[in-house]
């Protein structure tokens, strides 16, 4: 039940807990823009090496080749772990957001 002095209606057990779930997801998503962050440096880096890699490959031999090829397989790599950071942050926005709708206005 609301008391006099709780305009947010905190006193009702079922909204603290949306609330605290909201906080936690909102910590959540911070974490994982924080990791996006660092994946997405790291993949510049490897794309860098992977041009170099690529452009050495061109005029080359098979060592060359070779490292192409390992340098191109780590830009895929971290494109895919890029992409499951996305989409799981996709998710909790989504997830928080209906949280949010639930809330009284």
């Amino acid at each position: 039940m609301k008391g006099i002095g709780d305009p947010w209606g905190y006193g009702e057990p079922s909204l603290k807990r949306v609330h605290r779930r909201i906080f936690k997801l909102n910590e959540q998503i911070t974490k994982l823009e924080e990791e996006t962050r660092q994946v997405q440096a790291e993949l510049e880096m490897h794309r860098s090496i992977d041009d170099d890699a690529q452009r050495d490959a061109a005029g080359g031999n098979y060592i060359d080749r070779e490292e192409a090829g390992l340098t191109a397989s780590d830009v895929r790599s971290f494109e895919k772990i890029l992409a499951m950071i996305e989409g799981r942050r996709a998710r909790l926005v989504e997830k928080r957001d209906r949280l949010v709708a639930r809330l009284p206005e």
